[in-house]
Formats: C-alpha cells, sequence, structure tokens
C-alpha cells in the first residue's frame, strides 16, 4: 500500500515530549502489524548537530549509515524496530544547503528562488524519500519547535501541502500540546490549547487528534471543551498523563484507543495490538524490580539530563535485563580529585565514564578510573572513557607518568592515545570524525566475549582519537588486555583489565543499540557485575 503520514507537532511549550509521543505511536502501530518509521524534522540551521555543545542540544545519536542526528531518533529505534539513518534526520540547514547547491550549479536558471516553492519542495521531497527505503507502512513525521516559531514555519507549510496533496485518507495531523493545571485555583485550563491550535489554524493545519499533556487528569466536560473549541471530534481528545517511566506511555496510548483512532481515520483494518510483552518485560520490571544498585556516571556535560540521554536509559535497560532498579548519580567530573574520590563513591556499586570531547574535567574522569581500577568497583567505560582508562593505566600501572592523549597535549612524551592516521589532514570539522557502524573481532575467553557471545560485531562510532598501537605490549604485560579489534588488527576497539571483577573500556558507543526490552549486552553485564559487588 502507499504509505501514510502522520506529522506530530508540538504548542504552548517546548520540551512537551513529541518524541516520545511518536515513538510511543510507532510502538503502538507496529503492535498492529504495522511497519513504521520515524523522520524527525530539526528548525536549525546547522547541517546536523555534531559540531553543537552538547549544553545547548544534548547528545549527538549516531546512525549506523554514519548521520549525526538529533536525540529524538534514539528515542525513536529504543520504542520501535525502524531501523534509521541520514534521511531521517532533516534540518534547515540541509534544506538550504542542497537547493543553495543547486541554485548555484544553474538548476534555476531563469528563476527567483524562493521558500514557497522552493524550500518547501525539497522539505516534501526530504520526507518522500523516507518511504522508498524499507517501503514503511506509516511514516511518523515529528516537526521541531513549538508552533509560532519563525524558524518552523517552512516544516509547517510543507506539511499542509503535503496533507492537501495526499487526501485526509492519507496524512493526519497531530498536535501535542500543554493542558496545565493551576494549584492556586485548583483548575485545569484549556485556553493554552485552545490558542495553540488556533496559531495552528491560522498556517492551515487543523489537527484531527489532541495530546494533551497534564498532571491531572481530564474529566469528560473538560474534553468536551477542549473539541468544541479546537474543531475535532471529542473522542480525539487524548490525555497524556505524566508517567513515572516514559516506556509506560505506549500502554497509556493505547488503553486511550490512539491506535484505534489513527487507523479510523486512515481506514486501515488490522490484528488486535498485543502489548503483553512489553508491559511485562519492561513496564512492570522497572515499577516492581527484586534488586537494586546505585552507578555514578562521571562526566563533564552532568547538569543537563538531555547530554547523556542514551546511556542513562541504557543503564535502565541494563537494570530491567537483571530485574534491577538502576539508581544513576551523577557526577561532574570536574568536581572529582584525588582527596575526595573516595568519599564521592562511597556507597557506589559500578562507575561508568561517558564520551566526551576536550581538555575540561578530564583529571577527575582519570582520578574516578583510577579508585574503580584499585577498588575493584565495577567499570564501563564508552569512548573518551576508554581512552582515559587507557591514560589511567598507563600512568599509574605503567609507571608513564607523563602519559596522555595528543587531544589533550600534543607534546606529551607518552601519547598512549593519538589522532587517528585519516584524521590528521581534517580541515572541515563537520562530520569528519570516525562515524556510523564498523565491524570488531572479539577475542575469547575475555569480559567482552561472555557478554556478546559472538565472534565479531558492528558497533556504532563517533571520535577522532584512538589507542596508540606502541604501546600495546608494554599495557598487556601489565595486565590491560585488548578484547576487541578492528579486522585489520590496526585499531583498538575494547580494553579489559585481567585482575578486575569487571573493568571494561569501548571505543565505540553502546549505548545507541540498546533498547529496553533488548539491553546491549555490554550494558546487561556491567549491571550484574555492579549487583555482585552490592
Amino acid at each position: 500500500m502507499t504509505a501514510k503520514y502522520i506529522f506530530v507537532t508540538g504548542g504552548v511549550v517546548s520540551s512537551l515530549g513529541k518524541g516520545i509521543a511518536s515513538s510511543s505511536i510507532g510502538k503502538i502501530l507496529e503492535a498492529r502489524g504495522f511497519k513504521v518509521s520515524l523522520v524527525k524534522c530539526d528548525p536549525y540551521i546547522n547541517v546536523d548537530p555534531g559540531t553543537m555543545n552538547p549544553f545547548q542540544h544534548g547528545e549527538v545519536y549516531v546512525t549506523d549509515d554514519g548521520a549525526e542526528t538529533d536525540l529524538d531518533l534514539g528515542h525513536y529505534e529504543r520504542f520501535t524496530n525502524a531501523k534509521l539513518g541520514k534521511n531521517n534526520n532533516i534540518t534547515t540547514g540541509k534544506v538550504y544547503f542542497s537547493v543553495i547547491t543547486r541554485e548555484r550549479r544553474g538548476d534555476y536558471l531563469g528563476k527567483t528562488v524562493q521558500v514557497v516553492p522552493h524550500i518547501t519542495d525539497e522539505i516534501k521531497n526530504s520526507i518522500k524519500r523516507v518511504s522508498s527505503a524499507g517501503s514503511p507502512d506509516i511514516i511518523i513525521v515529528e516537526i521541531g519547535g513549538t508552533v509560532g516559531d519563525i524558524e518552523s514555519l517552512p516544516f509547517l507549510e510543507a506539511i499542509r501541502q503535503l496533507k492537501q496533496e495526499m487526501g485526509s485518507e492519507s496524512a493526519i495531523n497531530i498536535h501535542v500540546t500543554l493542558v496545565p493545571y493551576i494549584r492556586s485555583a485548583e483548575e485545569i485550563k484549556t485556553k493554552p490549547t485552545q490558542h495553540s491550535v488556533g496559531k495552528l489554524r491560522e498556517i492551515g493545519i487543523q489537527p484531527e487528534i489532541l495530546l494533551c499533556r497534564c498532571e491531572k487528569p481530564i474529566d469528560q466536560d473538560v474534553k468536551q471543551k477542549i473539541a468544541l473549541f479546537c474543531n475535532v471530534r471529542e473522542g480525539a481528545v487524548i490525555e497524556a498523563l505524566d508517567v513515572k517511566s516514559i516506556y509506560e506511555v505506549p500502554l497509556m496510548f493505547a488503553k486511550d484507543g490512539l491506535d484505534d483512532l489513527i487507523l479510523d481515520y486512515f481506514k486501515l483494518d488490522s490484528k488486535k495490538g498485543e502489548l503483553k510483552e512489553w508491559r511485562q518485560k519492561v513496564v512492570e520490571i522497572i515499577k516492581n524490580p527484586k534488586h537494586s544498585c546505585r552507578i555514578a556516571v562521571v562526566g563533564k556535560y552532568i547538569m543537563l539530563q538531555d547530554a547523556y540521554k542514551s546511556i542513562y536509559e541504557a543503564l535502565i535497560h541494563g537494570g530491567i535485563a537483571n530485574d534491577a532498579r538502576v539508581e544513576i548519580v551523577k557526577v561532574d567530573s570536574e568536581d572529582v580529585s584525588a582527596h575526595n574520590v573516595r568519599n564521592l563513591m562511597s556507597g557506589i556499586d559500578g562507575i561508568l565514564v561517558p564520551g566526551g570531547f576536550g581538555y575540561r574535567g578530564i583529571e577527575g574522569k582519570i582520578n574516578a578510573i583510577e579508585f574503580a581500577r584499585k577498588e575493584k568497583v565495577p567499570y564501563f567505560g564508552i569512548c573518551l572513557g576508554m581512552q582515559t582508562a587507557v591514560i589511567e593505566f598507563a600512568r599509574n600501572a605503567c609507571g608513564l607518568k607523563r602519559a596522555n592523549s595528543t587531544e589533550f597535549n600534543s607534546k606529551t612524551p607518552y601519547p598512549v592515545i593519538s589522532l587517528l592516521e585519516e584524521q590528521k589532514k581534517v580541515k572541515i570539522k563537520g562530520a569528519s570524525m570516525r562515524l556510523g557502524a564498523y565491524p570488531a573481532k572479539i577475542v575469547a575467553n575475555t569480559r567482552a566475549h561472555q557478554a556478546y557471545k559472538k565472534d565479531l560485531i558492528w558497533e556504532r562510532h563517533r571520535h577522532r582519537y584512538e589507542f596508540n598501537k606502541k604501546y600495546k605490549n608494554l599495557m598487556e604485560k601489565k595486565g590491560m588486555r585488548i578484547s576487541g579489534i578492528s579486522p585489520n588488527g590496526m585499531l583498538a576497539e575494547i580494553v579489559e583489565l585481567k585482575d578486575h571483577p569487571w573493568f571494561v573500556a569501548v571505543q565505540f558507543h553502546p549505548e545507541f543499540k540498546s533498547k529496553p526490552d533488548r539491553s546491549h549486552p555490554l550494558f546487561r553485564e556491567f549491571i550484574r557485575a555492579s549487583l555482585r559487588k552490592k
């Protein structure tokens, strides 16, 4: 069949959870037997978020094909079976870059290039391109930003045109909006939603369904009022209550019949939805786990929740796989010193050091890693967390006191971490790192092999610096083992310590491939080791 489209917009305020809503809609439609794909449209002028500071944008999510994308694509892949790539994240920067390139090439000779139709046509073509990859039945398109933002207007005009071209049975609009509860008056207020929908209708978009974010249940009278003033069916006003876990949202939407409502608009028949395993193997374990452990995440972007979004979710997944609640203790690496590390790590069952760039906070990470190594606390290093583990081991176990990465000290006498050879001539920063899925061979009888139970794996990368193989023999002699290596034998992908209960560090980003019902094996085993330590 021809792909159907669901356009998801948001109003009143940002951070309403459009990404979680889109992901949950994808989940409940998959449960009905449909193949889904998802697209995020971001209104910023950056071509991609790869050069943005995590404090401004949050984490950069990397796909198998090496695209640096918005973090919402992480939610899409965690909730659904969709395989996403560079075409699933559309930015204003990408759109204008494409149009201007064609203009310079002469494709528009004689024409004035304008937002309408040239920019909107490029947006529409970018959205349609997703339907040719994998032949999805339903494509969910999330428009970033808030209705009323100047930046998102071309995207809203593009989806208005698309819906007009396709017809009401092939495209619908779902608007996520806020229905606040005013505590002093003890009242739920509908006016923000009315204004938001009114703004959307001004530009020619009438939503069929409203997802109303609220902290209190919305009674029938309020739903009737919203439906009347926003020109939607009464049954199309769906409450999106605050929940303790984001993984409850698909169950909440299914209970309220959101999937039936969508399929009714599309006039599609399907099997009955089944989310029993999701409820039993994910949500019930999150709510009532048998065990618990405390994991310290020692990072340099701790102040922003979204900077390590996939890390935090993957830790929760590792807990689900072990029937355990994972309490995440966020530790700013700039606050960690040799003098206070023991106090900061008191009561901690496992330590994780995530990725990052730049020298700030590096010595704090190294102090935390030294503590984990000497005190036999389970340790998991990811990307920069592997590089700092190698630096710590070189300094404190191999006697190379001034060992460092050339990223932090280009004149270090012991460059145990150094720039990739192909990176030395790179001048343009955007999309020029080692990006996307690469293979690695796993050495038998190692922690890594016990976790993966495979001889060859594929994992996603995002980095410029690597383990310097000149120091391989010395480090192996002192007890650090390379347990994962690139097929050509040139690049160390995983290192671990022989005389430690669980000390594993990887150059790639395993958090990007973890799901709540399919925890990544390394996160599963890290949490298992932390529970043993407890």
